[in-house]
């Protein structure tokens, strides 16, 4: 097999600058890049399309932020439809003569990536910049990617061996796993949208003093882990199912919660 496009979103290094959003705009809307795609509209279209999730409670939270764009999927349902192409390369191009007056086209994708052009009665997504990458000048990659000042959003060119190699080494994960449609973008830190956390403070009840050092047990759903508490007596435990688990914590009654969703528990006091 050639070499495959891929993209990587490390969350820990996104902020919601947007600057990738507006990249795309910049590139897209007014610009015609027949026939990989018409201009895009002003307005209603956001071929990357950022994410939010805030999880816990002030004031221990944790804010994440996921790029959302077309996942230019193996087994693409677009694709199956005879409404799209996937090259050589593993990028999908909406062919939007075929594609013409077909709105069904935008629920097929279950990642919600696909938009309606009114203007040309055509359905329209993200192309992974293939008119630049093809045209072999600078930048070389897509806008998005390019435009990102922490890296967050990195661009490979190589071998699907190679991409294992790196998804093993990096941790890498896609997005919706159980949609079975083998993602050509993957996401490393995606625990920070996907995931729950359980923290709290270890205080010492006669002094009120922070408790720094303070030995802090979970367990529960398969998970058993030890923390030491920081210079603020504080503990998480991140990348939890929703479930029941027990906190411990020497001089101190054990705390039982079951989660859906992140909890700041508050404080322990201990003897």
């Amino acid at each position: 097999m050639s070499k495959q496009k891929y993209l990587v979103h490390d969350l820990a290094f996104c902020f919601d600058c947007n600057n990738c959003f507006m990249a795309c705009k910049d590139e897209y809307v007014g610009n015609d890049w027949q026939p990989y795609t018409a201009p895009q509209p002003r307005h209603g279209h956001r071929w990357v399309r950022l994410l939010r999730t805030v999880r816990g409670q002030a004031p221990r939270i944790d804010v994440g932020y996921l790029s959302l764009m077309c996942q230019q999927c193996e087994n693409c349902p677009i694709v199956d439809a005879g409404f799209a192409t996937r090259r050589e390369d593993g990028i999908v191009l909406i062919d939007q003569a075929k594609a013409a007056g077909h709105k069904e086209i935008v629920d097929m994708c279950p990642y919600e990536t696909v938009y309606w052009n009114d203007e040309i009665d055509a359905p329209q997504k993200c192309t992974m910049c293939a008119h630049i990458i093809d045209s072999g000048v600078a930048p070389g990659m897509p806008r998005c990617v390019h435009s990102c000042p922490t890296e967050a959003l990195k661009y490979y060119d190589v071998e699907p061996e190679e991409m294992a190699k790196i998804v093993e080494e990096e941790g890498l994960e896609v997005f919706h796993p159980e949609y079975n449609t083998n993602p050509h973008v993957f996401y490393k830190n995606i625990y920070r949208y996907t995931k729950n956390f359980i923290t709290g403070a270890i205080v010492d009840k006669d002094s009120d003093d922070c408790k720094e050092g303070a030995e802090v047990t979970i367990t529960g759903e398969g998970v058993s882990e030890k923390q030491t508490t920081d210079y603020f007596g504080e503990f998480k435990f991140d990348k939890l199912d929703p479930g029941t688990y027990t906190i411990s914590v020497a001089g101190a009654d054990d705390v039982t919660v079951t989660i859906e969703k992140s909890l700041n528990i508050g404080e322990i006091f201990v003897d």
